[in-house]
């Protein structure tokens, strides 16, 4: 169908940081795509063919039940229609905002009744006459006997536990409840049972989200509409904002390093929903600080180009909200997701030379040409050279406020992490551009292998090791080729640990002992298996493995990361107790004590010297 372009770009906007009633935002997305004539932005979920299979290949005759959770705009709505219509569902029963739905089906010349609840908290909320209680009950009831109810329920995590737990203890209830429990935590059922199909949307990886999102969204018709429409000098022209930014989000490289974040995401257990990546996309292309509610639409673009304030456009800063209010840019979780990159305000003494000096000094020159000056829409503007010159001849502004020029290297910061070509990120250090200088490495050296199928090398587990000593111990050791188990005459916390109580080889040849990372539950982690044949492990998330990297190189503990400092030294305690080992005794006999007591040598190497107290 021809859509209008005007009205695409509304529909758009739909998708951004507007108020809306949460509970109903796919509904409130099918209204406006009737009410504007326009498709929605819709693609296939990656657990939506699972999810109709659990119904329409039954063939067995007995009931079941379905449980869709994860969090708030994982795509639970939208899967719970798909299954309403495809077993003969009314659409007009569905635009209604009643919870609940009850529909006889015929499935492979079976007939069930089928109970959907779309949303189990508004489901929930009032029941005088406990009718609605007594429906959880059937449900529970059904996992374990025989029924011609068929189940669909669609919840968050919290909320689908706390009903349970509302149900008292009643007995099938009590079995369900920590059956959804244990599906929620990846343990194993509680008791077996075949009648329960568990989908948890949240396990469904932030990148891949990302790409069906960015697929959907950039290959809409609407914008062979918008090229259509487009006015020299207004909407969708070659200065219009909207169209650049939708440019942008197209160009490989761009998108690759979006996606890359969205890993890195992934990696940090730090989940995005569809609905949040769709308000981050929509606010990326759309964004404007002067713009009703920070985001254009096409009767805006060509006031921006005529008051030259374009540059405020700039999808390099939309992408952290920057042209939203900080407490609206606040509300949005995904802004503090990317935040946490430090995006903008991290950099390296080279890449603010070729910012700030780019252009006239002989040794960054090439690359101010090729990564600011070559991008006359969001870098290298007349407005920035204006800033900059004025900058350099004088750093604090006249009024002596924080210089302008200063705001616009944190939008250059931002454009350049986007911009730098692979072929230059090791030369001019990409990842300095973030909080986690580390990240490369960790998506090449671990998460690269492990997804091969082949070890992360040793060298990488070396320099792991390494950190984990220097915390284990509180002393500036350079030892890597084995972990140090150490405690101290107080605790195993203490910040200095130099009672040695065992050693772990990352190469024991042949002995049972080792260090390792591989993956469990596809994700990396430090699994560290003690002489006594005990083993304990460790999530290798991307702010652990920063963090003992950074120690490795001499940052000190407590600068980097508190709380992974302490998750650390509760993960030495595990070790500790798993090893069952005495606290700092080796043998004691009626002669006296007898330790190891550790020390550094003058390369930093530990070594240990045993020490005898005598009873005399």
């Amino acid at each position: 169908m021809t859509v209008n372009a005007e009205k695409w770009i509304s529909f758009v906007r739909q998708y951004g940081p507007l108020a809306r009633n949460a509970n109903m935002y796919d509904e409130e997305i099918r209204r406006w795509s009737k009410k504007l004539n326009v498709k929605p932005i819709a693609f296939e979920h990656p657990l939506s063919r699972d999810v109709l299979a659990s119904f329409t290949d039954r063939k067995e005759g007995h009931g079941g039940v379905v449980i869709l959770t994860g969090t708030a705009g994982d795509g639970k709505s939208y899967l719970c229609y798909q299954v309403w219509q495809a077993l003969g569902g009314s659409p007009d029963a569905w635009a209604g905002n009643t919870p609940y739905f009850k529909l006889p089906v015929t499935i492979n010349g079976h007939t069930y009744a089928l109970h959907l609840i779309r949303d189990l908290t508004p489901f929930c909320k009032n029941d005088p006459d406990g009718s609605k209680a007594q429906l959880l009950r059937d449900l529970s009831s059904a996992l374990f006997e025989p029924s011609s109810n068929l189940f669909l329920v669609a919840a968050n995590d919290g909320p689908l536990v706390e009903n349970w737990r509302k149900l008292g203890t009643h007995g099938a209830a009590q079995r369900a409840l920590a059956l959804f429990e244990a599906r929620l935590m990846n343990d194993e059922d509680p008791e077996p049972t075949d009648r329960l199909h568990f989908f948890n949307l949240s396990a469904v990886p932030s990148a891949t989200v990302l790409t069906l999102c960015l697929d959907s969204l950039l290959g809409h018709e609407g914008w062979e509409s918008c090229y259509a429409a487009a006015q020299p000098n207004g909407f969708f022209g070659p200065r219009c904002p909207i169209r650049r930014n939708f440019e942008l989000l197209r160009d490989p490289l761009v998108r690759s390093r979006l996606v890359v974040l969205f890993q890195l995401l992934d990696f940090n257990e730090l989940h995005t929903p569809i609905r949040r990546v769709l308000l981050l996309l929509a606010n990326a292309i759309l964004g404007h600080p002067e713009a009703k509610d920070g985001l254009m639409s096409a009767y805006d673009v060509g006031n921006i180009i005529a008051n030259g304030e374009t540059h405020k456009a700039s999808l390099f800063a939309n992408l952290f909200g920057a042209n939203l209010k900080s407490a609206k840019r606040d509300a949005q979780e995904i802004f503090d997701y990317l935040s946490r990159f430090g995006i903008g305000f991290e950099t390296t003494n080279r890449i603010d030379n070729i910012l700030i000096f780019g252009s006239e000094d002989e040794n960054v020159s090439q690359y101010f040409h090729d990564l600011v000056e070559a991008d006359s829409f969001y870098g290298a503007t007349a407005r920035y050279r204006g800033e900059q010159r004025s900058y350099i001849e004088m750093p604090e502004a006249q009024n002596g406020d924080r210089h302008a020029f200063l705001d616009m290297l944190v939008d250059q910061r931002r454009g350049l992490f986007f911009k730098i070509p692979d072929a230059y990120a090791d030369e001019l250090k990409l990842w300095r551009l973030t909080v986690f200088h580390s990240a490369g490495e960790y998506l090449h050296d671990v998460v690269r292998p492990l997804s091969d199928g082949r070890r992360v090398s040793r060298q990488t587990i070396s320099k792991l090791v390494n950190g984990l000593n220097r915390i284990f111990t509180g002393l500036l050791t350079t030892t890597k080729s084995e972990l140090l188990l150490a405690t101290s005459l107080s605790h195993s916390g203490a910040k200095i640990s130099q009672l040695l109580e065992d050693k772990v080889a990352i190469n024991p040849q042949g002995r049972v002992e080792r260090v390792e990372i591989a993956r469990c539950r596809e994700f990396p982690h430090l699994i560290v298996k003690l002489p006594n044949g005990q083993t304990r492990s460790l999530a290798l998330n991307l702010t652990r493995y920063e963090f003992l990297m950074r120690v490795s190189e001499g940052a000190l503990p407590g600068n980097f990361s508190r709380e992974c400092y302490e998750d650390l030294l509760a993960f030495k305690s595990a070790l500790l107790s798993a090893a069952a080992i005495g606290r700092h005794t080796l043998d004691v006999d009626d002669d006296g004590l007898i330790f190891r007591l550790l020390a550094l040598d003058a390369t930093g190497n530990a070594i240990d010297q045993v020490v005898e107290l005598s009873n005399d």
